[in-house]
């Protein structure tokens, strides 16, 4: 009905989607086949009506490679960018000790809350949220140290 293979594997992913959810109505007053089939049909017919209108042009069409609706902005350079920034945080978090960067992760990463935590921990509650507030603080002063002058290591002049 598309004429195009990989919509007619969406098509029907979604037709059988909707024949499990719609199990249920099935009554029984035709063939499972042909419920099924009207499924299809009316799903298929559905998505045509939608298409109508909508021009297609291949990509190496001349008129797509001149146009600039059709041009896309290289983003190398933002990958990069969110590479280099996980890799300052995994570093930074990296050399935090850890006293101070184990209870950090289980909150902020793993979501455990504060009692969870030190429980975990053997610690006091107290304790947890001190050492979750100092891990923080010093987090945040070695990150901005490292974008501040990027060659310079985090942990510098701190013992851990």
């Amino acid at each position: 009905m598309t004429r195009d293979e990989s919509s007619a594997e969406d098509l029907a992913q979604e037709v059988f989607v909707k024949a499990f959810f719609g199990l249920r109505g099935f009554e029984g007053r035709s063939t499972f086949r042909h419920w099924l089939q009207r499924i299809k049909v009316h799903h298929c017919l559905n998505h045509l009506k939608k298409q109508e209108g909508i021009r297609r042009i291949s990509l190496d069409d001349d008129i797509a490679v001149q146009s600039e609706q059709f041009r896309v902005e290289p983003s190398a350079h933002k990958e990069f960018e969110a590479l280099d920034d996980r890799q300052r945080i995994a570093s930074v978090l990296e050399s935090l000790p850890s006293t101070l960067r184990i209870p950090l992760i289980m909150r902020d990463m793993d979501e455990l809350s504060y009692e969870e935590i030190a429980s975990e921990l053997e610690l006091g509650l107290s304790a947890v949220k001190m050492r979750i507030k100092r891990a923080r603080e010093e987090f945040r002063r070695r990150y901005a140290a490292t974008t501040e002058s990027p060659g310079v290591s985090a942990n510098k002049g701190h013992d851990e």
